[in-house]
């Protein structure tokens, strides 16, 4: 391999080698604590909404560095109207809004979601038809969403006292999906979750299968492909990736509910991104909106999509941090949007819009949590976290900018 690909290889694989990094670094600073099973569970469970902000918050960048400052006030005003339905429903004396009932949580979902997106589509218009820029747009909605947050809950914390929630979206111990364990005196739970590792087992040989099955299909094609080797190895590290933390989380409970969440979607944006129509406009809107207009595509409609799906991911994060609290409290949601865009540079998407992947975004996500956790491990000041965290996503763009200058 000569320095031209090393370059290019690394180039590429930045994120991911700094990711790699630094997992390495905090696992050594911590003595062995970063990937104990507990923390390796947690850190899915306290990222949670990242990774799903961060997936909506890809589509606003790709279509020209659009953010969206308002995520995190709309995170905690959907869930403190969820918080507020959910109590006037346990509070009433039909039967069949009790405490271990199904039915008040689907109504707080539905409703949550739904006025996620009513919330999203609000802003979407008057970004994509009144053309308002979007970082006025959602500035304005982060100062309405929040004051009306403080509204709804009077200033107070709402409990939210439903067991099935508490199950579906992450909050307290027995929010994880029903196994089967069998003795495992490795680490301190002593079982081993045999479903959560056969499950990552076959989610392994999927993936694996899957990919070379796209490579046997791009050569029929006539398509230009990586070398054999390259692709082995890459398909085998993800594999191991899999397993491993399918072993790690077998060791600690299984799976956790929000990590079906999250999967969900990260599977749902990922096909959208890279293997539809749709997905693909959000790339051509980014790169030249002049040129893609006179190509026939509607670009308010894009525009559109991209905000109101934001405010739709905006509910599910809101059920979710809901979930991991049991609550609804008016600093919830607080940062929530520099930890979405943050994810979204440091995992590779532009500041010029065009370029992202949601498996990037993952990285980036995954980068962030890890450091949170890893400094909070070590003790390390609130105010340095967020010093450390600046400086990360200051390099990313950094390196985005000094990178697209290079290639022009």
């Amino acid at each position: 391999m000569n320095n031209t690909k090393v370059l290019e290889f690394i180039r590429k694989y930045t994120m991911l080698i700094a990711l790699i990094l630094v997992v390495i670094f905090f696992e050594v600073s911590t003595q062995g604590k970063l990937l104990l099973p507990i923390n390796v569970s947690n850190l899915i469970a306290q990222n949670a909404y990242v990774f799903v902000l961060a997936t909506g918050m890809l589509l606003a960048i790709l279509t020209g560095g659009n953010i969206d400052l308002s995520v995190g006030s709309v995170v905690c005003f959907v869930g403190a109207v969820g918080a507020v339905i959910l109590q006037m429903l346990r509070k009433s004396d039909n039967p069949i809004m009790a405490d271990d009932s199904f039915v008040p949580v689907l109504i707080v979902v539905l409703l949550v979601l739904v006025l996620g997106l009513l919330v999203g589509s609000f802003q979407a218009f008057w970004i994509a038809y009144v053309r308002v820029p979007p970082f006025i747009v959602t500035l304005a909605g982060m100062l309405l969403f929040r004051g009306l947050s403080n509204v709804v809950l009077d200033g107070q914390n709402v409990q939210v006292a439903n067991d099935i929630f508490g199950i579906v979206f992450g909050g307290g111990a027995k929010c994880y999906v029903p196994d089967v364990t069998v003795p495992f005196g490795m680490f301190t739970s002593g079982t081993l979750s045999v479903i959560c590792l056969a499950v990552s087992v076959i989610a392994a040989v999927i993936y694996a299968a899957l990919t070379f099955r796209g490579r046997m299909s791009k050569i029929k094609k006539g398509y230009a492909v990586n070398s054999l080797v390259s692709d082995v190895l890459k398909t085998g590290a993800i594999v191991v990736v899999i397993i491993a933390l399918g072993f790690l989380l077998a060791c600690h409970k299984g799976i956790p509910t929000v990590l079906i969440w999250v999967l969900i979607v990260i599977l749902a944006y990922g096909y959208l991104t890279s293997k539809t129509t749709v997905g693909r406009y959000f790339y051509a809107v980014g790169g030249n909106e002049k040129a893609t207009k006179l190509s026939g595509i509607n670009t308010n409609k894009i525009y559109f999509i991209a905000y109101a799906n934001l405010g739709f991911l905006a509910g599910l994060a809101g059920l979710l941090t809901m979930g991991r609290m049991m609550s609804a409290t008016p600093q919830a949601g607080d940062n929530y949007e520099m930890d979405a865009i943050g994810s979204c540079f440091i995992g590779g998407a532009s500041a010029y819009g065009g370029v992202g992947t949601v498996p990037g975004v993952i990285i980036g996500a995954t980068l962030m949590g890890v450091i949170n956790m890893g400094m909070s491990l070590m003790s390390v000041d609130q105010n340095w976290q967020k010093v450390v965290k600046g400086v990360v996503l200051l390099i990313a763009v950094i390196f985005d900018v000094v990178s697209k200058k290079q290639k022009d």
